[in-house]
């Protein structure tokens, strides 16, 4: 006899109270400038010296950031999701890669269209933290 196991789905929400709102707002804020400028970087190295930046190369600027006068900020939130910013961009470019190899013999603006951009504000785009 076989068993059917019933899935129960559960819905939460919300809350926060307005020092959780500033502190969440605070939080994406940094995970957003830390994506861009990780983003940014692998760009740079990519256009000038054709060399692939690791995810450990961009955890290491990452700690070099949190130093620096103008973004110190960034230690003053939790360390994980920036990290995990990190861990996605990485695999973003994963992808990529391997989506590039996929079709190279097609269109190069085919190439550029999966290429991994620039969050918005206002999409999630899937970096919750």
């Amino acid at each position: 006899m076989a068993r059917t196991r019933v899935k129960r789905a559960y819905k939460y929400r919300f809350y926060p109270t307005e020092q959780q709102q500033q502190e969440l707002l605070r939080t994406f804020g940094c995970i957003r400038l830390v994506y861009n400028n990780a983003l940014q970087a692998r760009t740079e190295a990519w256009h000038r010296e054709q060399r692939r930046v690791s995810y450990a190369e961009t955890s290491a600027l990452l700690t070099a950031w949190k130093k620096t006068g103008d973004l110190s900020f960034l230690s003053e939130v939790p360390s994980v999701p920036l990290q995990q910013t990190l861990r996605h961009l990485q695999g973003a470019f994963a992808a990529f890669s391997t989506n590039a190899r996929s079709i190279q013999g097609s269109s190069p603006a085919r190439s550029l269209a999966s290429r991994p951009s620039t969050p918005s504000r206002r999409s999630s785009g899937g970096m919750a933290c």
